[in-house]
């Protein structure tokens, strides 16, 4: 079965592409450069996927979908996790899952402890930075580990469709495909016809998104092999603060 590669930059190529396309992907080696740290740094953060609870906000009553959620912030070249809040999405963002508070468990201590997570984050603040050319912003970052697995026969990366989720950048890191089929990422103009199609399958190679210029969605999965799934990390970057449901009039 064919599956249609992504075309790579390198990290110098990185914050031209993201202005001249609104997206850009970096293979696993460039991600760590990137990084700052050594690709084995990362693929030791790849069994913490293993054995998440499930998402029990799923509206379309599945069960293909596992998650975890914590949230930082990065200020004045300083990373700092904050008290565990609520994920929130307006429903103008998140038409099937928005305008409610969803309360996830929170990501492994030992997990976001690590300094290769602290300079994941970090890479993602600076790049945000450097973009918007604003080097003095408060980034607010949330972290969503995720499991799609094939449980109902059928597994869907994005049940609300094509979106936009209402933040400055969206880093997309594929942690591992594992006896499955379909899963193709889908990029689309936000304000035009022009889109482009192909299947992340490296671990830790990334897809960075301009969540202002671009829409973006995944295919659903369907099985190869019994415990078929895909495993990402989907990181946000908002600037100045997060996104949470205002307050009842």
């Amino acid at each position: 079965m064919q599956i249609l590669a992504p075309t790579t930059v390198n990290v110098e190529q990185l914050n031209t592409t993201l202005a001249h396309k609104g997206y850009g992907v970096l293979n696993a080696h460039s991600v760590a450069q990137w990084a700052g740290c050594a690709l084995s740094e990362l693929l030791a953060l790849s069994p913490d996927w293993d054995n998440m609870p499930p998402d029990n906000y799923l509206k379309d009553g599945g069960r293909y979908r596992r998650r975890r959620h914590s949230s930082f912030v990065f200020e004045h070249n300083t990373l700092s996790q904050v008290p565990h809040r609520a994920h929130w999405q307006p429903l103008s963002y998140n038409a099937l899952h928005g305008g409610m508070e969803r309360w996830f468990e929170p990501m492994h201590e030992a997990t976001v402890t690590t300094p290769a997570w602290t300079k994941l984050l970090t890479a993602l603040a600076n790049t945000a930075a450097q973009v918007r050319g604003k080097p003095h912003t408060k980034w607010c970052i949330e972290a969503h580990q995720f499991r799609i697995d094939t449980t109902d026969g059928i597994g869907r990366p994005t049940p609300e469709g094509a979106h936009r989720d209402g933040v400055d950048f969206v880093a997309v890191f594929m942690l591992g495909r594992v006896g499955i089929k379909g899963g193709e990422t889908r990029v689309f103009d936000a304000n035009g016809p022009h889109g482009e199609r192909f299947t992340l399958s490296e671990p830790w190679s990334l897809m960075l998104l301009d969540d202002t210029r671009v829409i973006h969605e995944s295919t659903p999965i369907q099985p190869l092999a019994e415990g078929g799934h895909r495993d990402t990390l989907v990181l946000t970057c908002r600037a100045d603060k997060f996104q949470d449901a205002e307050p009842s009039a």
